[in-house]
């Protein structure tokens, strides 16, 4: 049943939607890796696509940026469509010195200074599915995938005032910043589906280096093979 923000009918996802936060890297997961994939809304051109990877069907719908527009989408697909398992699979900011650029992350928690979790009730800590995080592990192992686990930090501001808060983060042992997994966890724990967060370490807060944009594009892709994988084993 079509929603205020997806346009798709009945049935038009699959159990698992790979969530980036940018409709265009939805639109280039659907067309490089996903086997007869087919636009099934394009509402405020949030554009969502359903096709199959290794004979297994598979769907991408973008989040929007930030952790408003992740709980809208995420709400929606598992209340009104019936999706089970949610992967977002973005890029990251870096705290820790010793994380290097090009590296794939996955969240074994999220914290946050959004009031988002909350005032939605979740559960404290905002935790991943332990079979998606399980499953990318192993998966990883076999690929040949150097995939770190950890903390990763949910904000709702990208352009931080000072870099204050930054240290006090890594200091806490935090190791990524991006701006959807908290949400992601939050709703997916409150309407009874799983998630998983995958992110590429693209930009360092530390050192201040940051990947070109053809650096950005190779790396982001091992990591959306890697969620592709995890979403059909």
């Amino acid at each position: 049943m079509p929603t205020p923000h997806i346009s798709a009918p009945d049935g038009a996802f699959a159990d698992t939607v790979l969530m980036p936060g940018d409709p265009k890297r939805a639109a280039h997961l659907a067309e490089t890796f996903l086997d007869g994939a087919e636009m099934v809304t394009e509402v405020r051109g949030m554009t969502g696509f359903t096709g199959t990877y290794g004979g297994t069907p598979v769907s991408v719908m973008p989040s929007g940026m930030g952790m408003p527009s992740a709980a809208i989408y995420s709400t929606e697909l598992i209340r009104f469509y019936g999706v089970r398992r949610l992967i977002r699979v973005g890029t990251c900011g870096v705290y820790q010195p010793d994380l290097p650029l090009r590296r794939v992350v996955a969240g074994t928690e999220a914290v946050t200074d959004s009031n988002i979790p909350a005032a939605l009730g979740a559960p404290h800590p905002l935790l991943p599915s332990a079979e998606l995080l399980a499953t990318a592990e192993q998966v990883a192992a076999d690929t040949g995938v150097d995939l770190a686990t950890g903390t990763i930090f949910s904000s709702d501001i990208f352009y931080e005032p000072d870099d204050a808060t930054h240290e006090a983060r890594a200091a806490a042992g935090v190791l990524v910043v991006e701006m959807e997994a908290a949400a992601l966890y939050a709703i997916s724990a409150l309407e009874g589906a799983e998630a998983l967060t995958l992110v590429t370490t693209t930009d360092h807060l530390v050192t201040g280096e940051h990947l070109t944009a053809d650096e950005r594009q190779t790396s982001v892709d091992e990591m959306l093979e890697l969620a592709l994988r995890v979403a059909t084993t």
